[in-house]
């Protein structure tokens, strides 16, 4: 028989602590144990290469869950998040999503931040039939036909157009270097890159690929330095393999501006980078400054953390926010009650955005321009493509 560990959440203290050994379960001091609270599952990194983004996701989990629980709870009673650590890799995924679907009492899950793994749950989750809040920027996640699929993050399709927007109009570059993971996140961001590049009249001087977890990218920089490409654009799916390219881009000489994919500006990443990325530029789902709501996220995430948030804790955060609005105005747990309520939500101030749902369960449709200024991140623009 399987043991769960059960892990309170007492006060704001806690997120400070760090840490969650998974299973585990996240609650308000005031929940009584099973049958007295509405659950929802939490599919995320605890172990492995990505265990630093989890700790991000948990304590933006964990921020929201208090928030809920201090406005009434759902349903009348306490929320309560039971989690899975997915080991940073697909059949973890798999696993840490069958371990959650195998307890009926669930009424909702949230899934991965990377792509990669929402493909790999994806068949469980249709045979489950229950709502998942995942991350995932893969466009064709939400165009499988699979119903129970809401994305809490704006898809590439977005991050490519605002990527080729902001750097052939404003940097006025128009011969680019593409440097991307091969996985289904790397891949589809490239592809949407390279399609919004041809039609601002840009053209691809190097589409190169890598493989997850690389410790040399020697052989890349070469390329790149051997192409002519006056600029970068880049769709990396691990921070670490982010800030090792980084450094050697660096070390090797090349200066052309840099315009990424989210994972530029993640605290991980910055970190890892250091001066290497001084300069650089990224589209960020979430940036502190672009907004009041997004503002108050990253005051609430630093008040209980001492460190400042980033886009593996703000959707998190907006997940559970949504999730249980949605639950409360279905007025039951019923997945089709809870799946028309996340459609029908529109005007969403969230820490990422304003979530407007579309019919294939994609509620944010645009980015921030951000630079990065000696480490610090300082919010440009918003890029929004959603009408109505």
């Amino acid at each position: 028989m399987r043991t769960t560990r059960r892990v309170f959440l007492r006060s704001a203290a806690t997120l400070a602590a760090g840490g969650l050994a998974a299973p585990g379960v996240l609650r308000s001091a005031f929940a009584q144990g099973a049958g007295s609270t509405t659950r929802i599952g939490m599919v995320l990194p605890v172990t492995g290469p990505g265990a630093d983004a989890g700790r991000f996701a948990l304590n933006g989990a964990r921020l929201a869950l208090d928030a809920v629980n201090k406005a009434g709870g759902v349903l009348g009673k306490p929320l309560e998040i039971v989690t899975e650590d997915d080991q940073t890799t697909n059949p973890g995924a798999v696993l840490a999503f069958s371990k959650l679907a195998s307890q009926p009492d669930l009424v909702g899950f949230l899934g991965s931040i990377r792509s990669t793994q929402n493909h790999a749950m994806a068949p469980d989750i249709l045979k489950t039939g229950k709502p998942v809040c995942f991350g995932g920027t893969d466009p064709v996640l939400t165009q499988l036909g699979n119903p129970w699929l809401f994305r809490f993050r704006p898809n590439d399709s977005f991050s490519a157009r605002v990527i080729a927007e902001f750097g052939v109009n404003s940097l006025k570059k128009k011969k680019w270097a593409l440097i991307h993971s091969t996985d289904a996140f790397g891949t589809s961001g490239a592809k949407a890159l390279a399609e919004a590049l041809g039609k601002a009249g840009a053209t691809v001087a190097l589409d190169q690929g890598y493989t997850n977890q690389s410790q040399d990218f020697t052989p890349v920089v070469l390329a790149i330095r051997q192409s002519g490409a006056e600029v970068i654009g880049s769709y990396f799916t691990f921070e670490n393999d982010l800030g090792i390219f980084a450094r050697q881009l660096r070390q090797l000489g090349v200066t052309a501006p840099w315009v990424g994919s989210p994972s530029i500006v993640n605290v991980t990443a910055l970190k890892l980078a250091g001066p290497s990325l001084f300069g650089t530029y990224g589209v960020a789902d979430y940036a502190e400054d672009s907004s009041p709501a997004a503002k108050a996220f990253g005051k609430a995430y630093r008040d209980a953390t001492k460190i400042a948030p980033d886009n593996q804790s703000s959707w998190t955060y907006d997940a559970v926010t949504v999730l249980a609005m949605a639950i409360n105005k279905a007025g039951r747990t019923d997945p089709q009650a809870i799946r028309e309520a996340l459609l029908a939500v529109r005007g969403h101030e969230g820490a990422e955005g304003t979530y407007n749902f579309d019919k294939n369960g994609d509620g944010l449709h645009g980015y921030n321009v951000v630079r990065n200024e000696k480490g610090g991140i300082v919010f440009d623009k918003r890029i929004d493509f959603y009408q109505g």
